[in-house]
């Protein structure tokens, strides 16, 4: 793995061919606001690019994915955005793991994986690291690259209320509200505060059975398959469901542990105040942000529990 800087990364960019963009599994904003924003890129640049995702972009992206022309071509390179494991491709892993020339993130646990790399953990998103680079080559930011970035921007910062959103970050806000007219209010109502019936009665659900570990300071929460069903909800309505054990006072580390299989979990950590819950995923695989986090366990529920509340509380006492 070699570390590129901005410069370098613009290059190749610049003088490589047609791309295939791979975002991480359970796409998120950031992702989603990232392929596509590689995707406007090259075609800017007069280039194709494909966004290549294992699991479904949810339609709460239509916003996003109605400028998105998907196309059939053999790529001359193939390009990660925001995805600082391999792993989190899932089963596009096998296939291009191993073939990722350019790595575009703003994870510090970034492991490396791409033949080169340009990672700015001091980046509030990856989409913030593209717009940097959207401004070295001199590309023109039309409205379908505000939307993507904007959007990118917003939900990795909670709607720019966690402390990953530095003054950059609103500073690009701004460049873009003054250059390019799209409905920024729209996208912040559509991201976080609009929610399904069933999204809604899943929270209740959630909170009834909400756990409390280590006097109080771990707080987690389990979304079943079980209930996602009875519910009626899929799992890409899920975002942002990980602020909710944070919400009780008190609590240090909020954990949200979501079923994917019978076997198979997916963990989301996230820090109140000085608990790096990075370093707590990395313990269990994973990795991320020092306030958000993550990893993908398996075994029982009961398992995976003490799993995860042994790490925790090896993360709470190097506090």
């Amino acid at each position: 793995m070699m570390k590129i800087d901005y410069n370098e990364a613009a290059d190749i960019l610049k003088n490589c061919g047609n791309a295939y963009v791979l975002i991480h599994q359970s796409p998120d904003g950031d992702c989603v606001g990232a392929g596509h924003t590689i995707y406007h890129m090259f075609r800017a640049m007069g280039k194709k690019a494909k966004i290549l995702c294992s699991d479904e972009i949810s339609d709460r992206f239509a916003f996003i994915k109605k400028d998105y022309e998907d196309e059939d071509f053999e790529p001359d390179i193939i390009i990660s955005a925001d995805v600082a494991d391999d792993k989190l491709l899932g089963s596009l892993r096998e296939e291009y793991g191993d073939k990722v020339e350019l790595c575009i993130d703003h994870h510090i646990s970034n492991n490396g994986y791409a033949a080169k790399t340009l990672v700015n953990p001091d980046a509030s998103a990856t989409c913030e690291v593209l717009y940097e680079i959207i401004k070295i080559l001199g590309i023109p930011v039309t409205g379908a690259m505000a939307a993507c970035i904007y959007t990118g921007i917003a939900t990795d910062t909670g709607c720019f209320k966690y402390e990953n959103a530095g003054a950059r970050c609103h500073e690009i806000a701004a460049e873009l509200k003054r250059s390019v007219k799209i409905n920024y209010a729209r996208i912040n109502r559509d991201m976080f505060d609009v929610k399904s019936i069933g999204r809604l009665k899943m929270e209740k659900s959630v909170i009834d059975i909400m756990e409390f570990y280590l006097d109080g300071k771990c707080t987690m929460i389990c979304v079943t398959t079980d209930i996602l069903d009875k519910m009626g909800v899929d799992a890409a309505e899920l975002d942002g469901i990980a602020g909710l054990p944070l919400q009780v006072e008190g609590v240090e580390v909020g954990v949200t542990i979501k079923q994917r299989d019978e076997n198979s979990y997916k963990i989301s950590m996230r820090s109140a105040n000085d608990v790096n819950v990075s370093d707590i995923c990395a313990m269990l695989g994973g990795g991320g942000h020092i306030k958000a986090a993550g990893c993908l366990l398996h075994g029982t529920m009961d398992e995976v529990k003490k799993q995860i509340v042994d790490a925790v509380a090896k993360g709470l006492e190097q506090c």
